[in-house]
């Protein structure tokens, strides 16, 4: 079991919209029931308040996060 199939488990992933760079703050606010832009706002204070610790946790979710998964749907035509 690989560590994306982990976060998928839990919930934690990119989603395909509402992403501004790589999704990780409106995949983490998602899983925290946040909208993203709040998510992206206490991103930014936790930088002041720790700087350089979320520049290096941001790629390293980036990479870690597995993509939300397509929704495949059908389209069935009706008589």
């Amino acid at each position: 079991m690989s560590i994306q199939d982990s976060f998928t488990r839990q919930g934690l992933v990119r989603p395909r919209d509402g992403r501004v760079i790589a999704g990780v703050c409106a995949g983490v606010g998602r899983r925290l029931g946040l909208e993203p832009w709040p998510t992206r706002f206490l991103f930014l204070l936790l930088l002041l308040v720790v700087p350089g610790s979320p520049i290096l946790i941001y790629p390293i979710l980036w990479i870690l996060m597995p993509n939300e998964p397509t929704q495949v749907t059908w389209d069935v035509p009706r008589d």
